[in-house]
């Protein structure tokens, strides 16, 4: 099951208090305060894993508590610290605070870690406050309580390049054909439900990445059908292809390539004017040639590069696909460094 949002609590350990204790041994005249300090407590950490691709494991299982530190002892004994806690995510996710929406942070890449709760201090023990002036300090200091909240987490697919569309406009059959994706493909609308990603190989060890996102209607960014909810994982793509069934299917090729436009500029402007190749689906079932000249005439007054294929035949794949390869490459030499720096936070000491 494909799950793209989950809410989660995330507690840290206390920090143990500190003790407050003398020297009583034998033969020791004059014993002197030995009360240890309380351990700190576990942090929360969240962690990119290129091994995890969805957070169906967070949305059975909210809430993630490290452990907490033990109270020190007398003899100088100090308390045990608590065990740090490490939740992992799939890249791509995104963690914002519930209450103000405020990105909080975003895995970008595999490996990245991120502090959701620091753990409490450990408190100091009586030893601790010994001074010349105060040999037989009689008071410690309490752990220090750990930080706890609810975050929100929402997966947004890493891809090179998204395919959009109206349901049943090919995208399911295309992703299947040049990759190993295997989406469920039927003849009724909305057969896709959840995204899907394959990878195209190119050769030569080049390869990019497509995502298939759920068809979309006309009023989706209202909720219609579907609704724009899996709109968010062609955000982070460079390139759109944007399929429209040109066969003899009763729709109208023009009218659906507006609407689809007209909703993505509804769900993101900068999405709707993201680069974009129009591409003719199903052109093995053409009937009549006038809907894929006004298709293609359409694509080149808005200045979009326009291909016409068959995932069923592979008429025109091939070429396709080399000319999308070209496209991810030319935007990967080009693309500036995205990784935020400072809101990266080192491993833990």
């Amino acid at each position: 099951m494909f799950i793209d949002r989950a809410k989660i609590r995330v507690v840290a350990g206390h920090g143990g208090n500190g003790v407050t204790a003398f020297r009583r041994e034998k033969f020791v005249p004059r014993g002197g305060p030995s009360g240890g300090d309380g351990g700190r407590g576990g942090d929360v950490w969240m962690v990119a894993d290129e091994g995890v691709n969805t957070l169906l494991h967070l949305r059975y299982n909210p809430l993630h508590t490290a452990g907490r530190g033990m109270h020190g002892e007398g003899s100088n004994r100090s308390g045990k610290e608590g065990g740090d806690v490490t939740i992992r995510v799939p890249v791509g996710t995104q963690v914002f605070d519930p209450a103000t929406t405020e990105l909080l942070f975003d895995f970008e890449e595999a490996g990245q870690r991120w502090l959701a709760a620091h753990g409490g201090r450990g408190g100091f023990g009586n030893a601790h406050f010994a001074t010349s002036t105060n040999r037989a300090p009689r008071y410690h200091q309490d752990g220090g309580e750990g930080e706890e909240s609810e975050l929100q987490l929402e997966l947004k697919l890493l891809a090179d390049v998204g395919l959009v569309g109206f349901p049943n406009a090919g995208k399911s059959t295309f992703i299947s054909t040049v990759s190993a994706a295997k989406p469920k493909i039927a003849d009724y609308p909305f057969t896709t439900l959840e995204p899907h990603l394959g990878v195209v190989d190119l050769g030569d060890f080049r390869t990019f990445v497509i995502a298939d996102i759920p068809g979309l209607i006309e009023g989706a960014h209202e909720g219609h059908g579907l609704g724009d909810r899996f709109l968010r994982h062609v955000e982070r793509t460079t390139l759109l292809l944007h399929l429209v069934d040109v066969s003899s299917s009763g729709r109208d090729p023009i009218e659906d390539y507006e609407i689809i436009n007209r909703e993505l500029a509804a769900y993101d402007s900068q999405l709707g004017a993201r680069d974009q190749i129009v591409v003719a689906t199903k052109i093995d079932a053409l009937d009549e040639p006038e809907r894929l000249e006004s298709l293609r005439a359409r694509a080149k007054e808005d200045g979009r590069q326009f291909f016409a294929i068959s995932s069923v035949t592979g008429l025109g794949v091939r070429e396709f696909i080399r000319a999308v390869g070209n496209e991810v490459e030319h935007h990967r030499r080009h693309k500036l460094p995205g990784v935020r720096d400072d809101m990266m936070v080192g491993s833990p000491a």
